[in-house]
């Protein structure tokens, strides 16, 4: 099985919400899996569409085993706090991911 990294930087509904679709499907795979929100990707806890429910597709990702981290300056500039599923996380953290992983995806 593979290491995967998944840096998400949007909260466009759809885009969101395919990211963690392909996020849950690669840990029911068997797959370790840990994604890294950056910019405005850190708003997507609580995000929730008729048609793209990304709210469900994180929480989904969360209760599979999977691995939240949260740009910590990207919440401070929204004003935003962690949260248990969205810690805040650093650059280090980031790279450390991609160095971790032995493939990425960036949504």
């Amino acid at each position: 099985m593979e290491k995967i990294g998944i840096i998400l930087e949007t909260k466009e509904f759809e885009k969101a919400w395919n990211a963690f679709r392909f996020a849950v499907t690669a840990k029911k795979q068997g797959h370790e899996v840990k994604m890294f929100l950056m910019g405005e990707a850190v708003e997507c806890e609580g995000l929730t569409h008729e048609k793209y429910n990304v709210d469900d597709r994180l929480k989904a990702f969360v209760e599979a085993g999977g691995e939240i981290l949260a740009c910590g300056t990207c919440l401070k500039s929204r004003q935003l706090n962690e949260t248990e599923a969205c810690p805040i996380s650093t650059m280090v953290d980031c790279v450390n991911l991609v160095v971790w992983a032995d493939k990425m995806v960036t949504f």
